[in-house]
């Protein structure tokens, strides 16, 4: 999922796609994201516009700028992730340590709300170096993005490191829109999350089961072998300059994304051999953005990778499709659970 969903959130966020190398013309790929990046239909929310009111001092809901440009850094955090939760003030906190608990890659994503075209309004690419975003049950030691164009959202990869057989750009959803500048209003405000970092960010996350439901609010306690699926966002609590623009409005800066990806297998203990492919194993995954500002992306860089692309219809993602494969030899329901998992899967126009 993109911030993702990324969730894409990626946030973000999901259907196991067909393996069939057909594609039905008529089929709408969606993915449940509470609202975020599709109609709150698309989901098995609490309340059918899946909003979260606020309490008596919470504080009021952040508001993304018109457009920005951000780099981040991930951490996929897979040791001693049950007792070191998000959100993340930059690094995972000792005790972890890099190598050992955690890897380290970067990237960036570029946003326009102004952006409209035949597809919808809004645009938004998340690119990830060397590293793809480790939500999939496949090798994610490549580089990608996903780029939404209003309601089209694409998968990229790159001559440099392209898995082999994957194609340069397929269609991820067509139903999967960047995050409005309100979307946070989809997330239930974490006191948790907020409290763990002193207050100087404000966090907003829940765990939802296989099933949908909403399981808990707030990363903590983690509930990674419950096999719960975690969605969750930071804000800087603080109003503050833009770097790019000063003389603009303050507001309240993205601090970081943080999600489950896939949860995979532990690796192997010494001397037994590596499940093949090499899924992720990736409880935990936090983006935390470094020099997030109001600065416009230049579509010749970003969106334009998928021009030709947006004229036709490529061929459709297969990156959930393995996690099926592998309940042969594990039962069903100990099938390692993905956001292709959640809910309903597909609906037709």
């Amino acid at each position: 999922m993109h911030d993702t969903l990324k969730i894409a959130i990626a946030l973000a966020l999901l259907r196991i796609l067909s393996a069939s190398p057909a594609w039905a013309a008529d089929a709408q790929v969606v993915y449940p994201t509470y609202g975020v990046h599709n109609p709150p239909s698309y989901s098995p929310c609490e309340t059918p516009d899946c909003l979260y009111s606020r309490g008596p001092g919470e504080p009021s809901d952040p508001l993304y700028p018109l457009y920005w440009s951000t780099k981040w850094t991930m951490y996929r955090v897979y040791g001693n992730y049950e007792k070191h939760s998000p959100p993340y003030d930059g690094r995972p906190p000792a005790p972890l340590k890099e190598g050992k608990d955690y890897e380290v890659s970067t990237g960036a994503t570029y946003y326009d709300s102004t952006w409209r075209g035949d597809t919808g309004e809004g645009a938004m690419m998340e690119y990830y170096e060397g590293r793809c975003l480790p939500i999939f049950p496949i090798n994610n030691q490549f580089s990608c993005a996903f780029i939404s164009l209003g309601n089209r959202a694409f998968f990229v990869t790159y001559d440099k490191d392209r898995p082999a057989g994957m194609p340069p750009v397929c269609l991820f959803s067509d139903l999967n829109h960047p995050p409005r500048r309100d979307f946070i209003k989809h997330l239930p405000y974490s006191k948790g999350d907020s409290k763990r970092l002193g207050g100087k960010v404000q966090g907003y996350s829940f765990w939802v089961s296989r099933g949908g439901k909403v399981m808990q609010v707030g990363v903590a306690p983690d509930r990674t072998k419950n096999q719960d699926i975690m969605f969750g966002y930071g804000f800087q609590s603080a109003w503050t300059p833009d770097k790019a623009d000063p003389k603009a409005a303050p507001y309240r800066h993205p601090q970081s994304f943080y999600f489950s990806g896939f949860p995979g297998y532990p690796p192997p203990k010494k001397g037994e051999p590596q499940k093949e492919p090499a899924y992720p194993f990736a409880p935990i995954v936090s983006q935390n953005y470094t020099d997030f500002a109001m600065v416009k992306p230049d579509p010749a860089k970003t969106w334009d990778q998928v021009a030709e692309a947006m004229k036709t219809t490529p061929p459709p993602c297969q990156l959930f499709g393995p996690s099926r494969q592998m309940a042969a030899t594990p039962p069903p329901d100990k099938t390692p659970p993905t956001w292709g998992d959640i809910g309903e899967q597909e609906k037709s126009r």
